[in-house]
């Protein structure tokens, strides 16, 4: 039984092509489709990752393809050629390697960020529940589960900006200064949603509105930052008063648009309007950065903060690099995967992308 990753990530494709993967499959798609024996997905707002488990060599153009499935409107499939480039593929110990990395927090934007680790925990418990994942994934990602807690345990990988929310926050201060006197809104109110907010409070803000699909979650979110919540139906409104709007919701399509977002600012008189979107896929369409006042970034904007963060914690990284790979080689002793195990990852045929390194 051999083990394999395929995937795209920011470090080998933009939000544009990443979001036109995002939510699209399921790890029971993917099994009973790409002739897998176990496999696992694993989305979030920055890789779209299937792990694998097959006797017989299943292509990355497989994997693609069930990843670009029609939607279930009967709409046209992903045109595969054009992003196919973006795909990498770990094989064995590869795959095993770039997965406690992943779950380390060692492969995000933002270096030593948490929320990876609840997602990957959320993917496996999905994928386990649903008979998708078998005995070798559950090896695999419990020992991925047990890197990860060490990693954070013997290393100061999460000291400094370690989630995009508060990524996200710093790009706000650098805008405004001081965020004292500043109207945000935030949209969402997941986990992200909370980590950016109470980023949020620690910065200064004292003026934070919520608004969420459930007003329930959206109050429960006001309680604990003493914010305000906004009926969903309601928030576009108050695009004519705030001075930072934040979306991080799991809307397949965009929320706000030029359409709707044109009248609400007339009223404006001058003021700026920034815009941080870290959804995957965006719920604000691109275009609304042509409107004069409006200032957008979106998920891939926030790389070059996260990058400026990651210089205060490149020790801890390489502290961090040594325990996974100890526990690869560990791991690789103990479970059989196959002939390859000790050989390089595979090299591409036509249609697949080579290995591409770390970006760290």
């Amino acid at each position: 039984m051999n083990l394999f990753c395929v995937g795209l990530s920011h470090h080998t494709a933009n939000v544009e092509t990443r979001e036109r993967f995002a939510g699209r499959g399921e790890s029971e798609y993917i099994l009973r489709n790409s002739g897998c024996a176990e496999a696992l997905l694993l989305t979030t707002c920055n890789r779209v990752e299937v792990y694998a488990a097959s006797e017989k060599r299943v292509s990355t153009d497989d994997i693609v393809r069930c990843l670009s499935r029609e939607d279930k409107d009967g709409s046209a499939v992903i045109d595969r050629r054009y992003s196919a480039p973006a795909f990498y593929r770990y094989e064995n110990e590869k795959c095993v390697q770039h997965l406690f990395r992943v779950a380390s927090g060692l492969d995000s934007m933002v270096v030593g960020e948490s929320e990876i680790f609840g997602q990957t925990k959320k993917a496996y418990e999905s994928a386990r529940a649903s008979g998708a994942a078998g005995p070798n994934l559950n090896r695999l990602f419990q020992r991925a589960f047990r890197v990860a807690k060490q990693v954070r345990t013997h290393t100061d990988i999460t000291r400094g900006l370690v989630s995009v929310g508060s990524v996200a926050v710093d790009l706000a201060q650098r805008i405004f200064g001081n965020l004292n006197n500043c109207k945000v809104l935030v949209v969402g109110a997941g986990e992200m949603s909370e980590r950016t907010a109470r980023a949020l409070i620690s910065r200064g803000v004292t003026d934070l509105r919520v608004s969420n699909r459930s007003m329930d979650r959206a109050q429960e979110l006001t309680r604990l930052i003493a914010g305000r919540a906004i009926p969903f139906d309601e928030w576009p409104q108050q695009c004519s008063e705030i001075d930072i709007l934040i979306t991080s919701t799991s809307s397949e399509s965009p929320l706000l648009r030029p359409e709707n977002l044109g009248p609400m600012l007339r009223d404006r008189l001058d003021r700026p309007l920034f815009i941080i979107d870290i959804a995957v896929p965006r719920d604000v369409d691109p275009r609304v950065n042509e409107i004069e006042g409006v200032y957008l970034y979106d998920i891939d904007s926030l790389q070059s903060v996260a990058e400026q963060s990651l210089a205060l914690r490149r020790q801890q990284v390489a502290a961090a690099e040594a325990i996974i790979v100890q526990h690869v080689a560990d791991f690789g002793a103990k479970i059989s995967l196959g002939p390859s195990w000790e050989a390089s990852a595979e090299h591409p045929s036509i249609g697949e992308s080579p290995l591409r390194a770390s970006e760290l």
